[in-house]
């Protein structure tokens, strides 16, 4: 058996299009959307609408944590559009979207990460995807279980959920081959992002999910440029499957 797992796809839709090719299915972990890019301001739903030289000043307020200075900034940009800004930004997202999914392989599983908008993507499923979130599925004999969004945090991402609501998707998955979500466990060295030079936040009760049932994997993405990709928890293979935007190679799980 092998899948193909991917996260952090952030609008990679030339890569998607293959990432299946070889793979019996394919897992996908999330952030499907690209709203702002790092690497290149020119790109991403903030640069589309106000230009790279704002999105670049957006980033760097963000960057340097002056999360107040960001969200005025912010404010006054969506403020000159008109209208509400939620509108401006759907309509953005659906496009992304509609793009993402029209490339996205069959058979998959997905779960949602903490930048996608989960209430759309019913609108754009297609025969042969699946999404589960606090659930399980069976894929070659091994039990996947899936926890998506992410936790709290000063970005105020669209998908940020209570670290007890967490908790319950994760204890409601219980006792699984192979553990799918979208943030890591809390080990520090699979948080800190190299290249960003911060942490980012990791579930306390995945941690100790691993730790108590030992599955063979715990896969996961979200931190783009990880200082360990990988560790061990007992007998857990702990693995950050990759920035698929930057890599736009899928990770191989072959069993």
């Amino acid at each position: 058996m092998r899948v193909h797992v991917v996260s952090d796809v952030h609008g990679r839709t030339d890569a998607l299009a293959r990432a299946g090719e070889g793979a019996d299915a394919l897992v996908c972990l999330g952030d499907l959307i690209l709203f702002i890019d790092y690497d290149d301001h020119s790109r991403g739903i903030f640069a589309e609408l106000f230009g790279a030289e704002q999105a670049a000043r957006f980033i760097a307020l963000r960057t340097a944590k002056r999360f107040g200075e960001a969200r005025e900034m912010s404010a006054a940009l969506w403020a000159s559009l008109g209208g509400d800004p939620r509108d401006h930004i759907e309509h953005a997202v659906r496009r992304q979207y509609a793009e993402i999914f029209a490339a996205m392989p069959a058979p998959a599983y997905l779960t949602h990460g903490n930048v996608d908008l989960p209430r759309l993507w019913p609108d754009y499923l297609r025969a042969g995807h699946r999404v589960l979130d606090g659930e399980t599925v069976e894929i070659g004999g091994l039990r996947f279980g899936f926890v998506g969004g992410g936790l709290r945090t000063p970005y105020r991402t669209p998908n940020e959920i209570d670290d007890e609501e967490f908790a319950r998707k994760v204890e409601a998955v219980g006792e699984v081959d192979v553990l799918c979500c979208h943030i890591p466990p809390a080990v520090p060295e699979l948080l800190y992002d190299v290249v960003a030079r911060r942490f980012e936040r990791g579930s306390e009760a995945t941690l100790e999910a691993i730790r108590r049932t030992q599955p063979r994997y715990a896969l996961f993405g979200h931190v783009h440029q990880p200082l360990s990709p990988r560790t061990r928890i007992g007998r857990t293979e702990c693995l950050n499957v990759g920035h698929f935007r930057g890599r736009g190679t899928p990770f191989v799980l072959e069993w």
